[in-house]
C-alpha cells in the first residue's frame, strides 16, 4: 500500500483538471503532480529520520500525513522547504523544479508555503496590515513607502478576510485575537503570498471544537484552488477534511489510501491508531 512517486520524465498522460487550473502561475504541472519525493533518505547521527520515502501529491490536493512520534513528518516537510538536505532521493516541485538545489528562499519564492504550529504574525499591527504586509509584490522601500493599495489589492485583502473568517476584525490588532484566529490568520498571510503547495503543521492544535470545524471548512475550500499537505495529530479533524491519508512510520510510508481503509489497516492499528 505504499505510494511510489515517479519521476515525471518516466510518467506519460494527460494533464489533470487541477493541473490545468493551477499551472498558470509558470509551474510545470503537465501531468497534474504538484510534489514527486523519491527514495528520501535522511539521517541524524545515525538515526534514519526518513528511509527511502516515495510520495506524490496531486495538483489541487488536500492531503492528511499521520503517524506516530518519530515518524519523519517533520522532516519530510523539512526537505520539501530546503530546511534538510536529504542523503539520497530526489524531490520534485512540479516537472522541473529541483528542491534539493534551491534554498529555503528560493523554494519559498518559487510557490511552497510553510506554516508551523505557533503561529507567526505581526502582533502589534491590525489583521488588515498583517496580510497587507505579506502580499506578494514589490516589497522596495519606494514601493513600501509611499504607494497605496490598489482598488484591486484592497479587494484581494478583502476576499482573504472573508475567507479566513476574519472581516469583522480587519482593524483589530493581531496579537488580541484568539490561538484559532491567530492560525487563520497566518494561513491568510500565506495563502496572500499565491503559493502552489502548502504544508501545514498540526493548524489545529490547542483550537476549541468549534475553531477546529471553522478551519476544516477553511482547508476544504481552499483545496483546488492550493495543493494542502496537512499533518496533524487530531484524528477527528483528519476524518472530517480526509480524501486521501498517508501513514508514517519509521520514516517510511506504510499505508495510503482513503480514511475508512486505512483505520482498517492491520499495521496502521498495530503502530499508530491502536496506541
Amino acid at each position: 500500500m505504499t505510494s511510489v512517486a515517479t519521476h515525471p520524465s518516466a510518467i506519460s498522460g494527460g494533464t489533470s483538471s487541477g493541473g490545468s487550473r493551477m499551472a498558470s502561475a509558470g509551474l510545470d504541472l503537465t501531468h497534474g503532480v504538484v510534489l514527486y519525493l523519491e527514495g528520501i533518505s535522511v539521517s541524524f547521527d545515525g538515526f534514519k529520520a526518513l528511509n527511502n520515502l516515495s510520495l506524490s501529491i496531486d495538483a489541487g490536493e488536500l492531503r492528511c500525513v499521520i503517524g506516530p512520534n518519530g515518524a519523519g513528518k517533520t522532516t519530510m516537510m523539512d526537505v520539501i522547504t530546503g530546511k534538510t538536505r536529504p542523503d539520497t532521493g530526489s524531490a520534485f516541485f512540479g516537472q522541473t523544479i529541483d528542491l534539493t538545489r534551491l534554498s529555503e528562499a528560493q523554494i519559498a519564492h518559487a510557490g511552497v508555503g510553510r506554516k508551523f504550529q505557533k503561529p507567526t504574525i505581526f502582533e502589534r499591527h491590525t489583521v488588515f496590515e498583517n496580510l497587507e504586509l505579506s502580499m506578494k509584490a514589490d516589497k522596495r522601500v519606494r514601493r513600501t513607502l509611499f504607494a497605496k493599495l490598489s482598488s484591486e489589492e484592497g479587494d484581494r485583502i478583502a476576499g482573504m478576510l472573508a475567507r479566513i473568517g476574519l472581516s469583522d476584525g480587519a482593524d483589530r490588532i493581531a496579537g488580541l485575537l484568539s490561538h484559532g484566529q491567530k492560525q487563520w490568520l497566518e494561513i491568510g498571510m500565506l495563502l496572500m503570498q499565491e503559493p502552489q503547495l502548502l504544508l501545514l503543521d498540526e493548524p489545529v492544535a490547542g483550537m476549541s471544537d468549534e475553531e477546529t470545524e471553522k478551519t476544516a471548512e477553511l482547508f476544504l475550500s481552499l483545496a483546488g484552488r492550493h495543493s494542502l499537505v496537512v499533518v496533524e495529530h487530531d484524528m477527528a479533524f483528519i476524518e472530517k477534511i480526509a480524501r486521501k491519508v498517508t501513514v508514517l512510520h519509521e520514516g517510511s510510508v506504510i499505508a495510503e489510501g482513503p480514511m475508512d481503509q486505512v483505520q482498517n489497516d492491520p499495521r496502521v492499528i498495530e503502530v499508530y491508531l491502536g496506541r
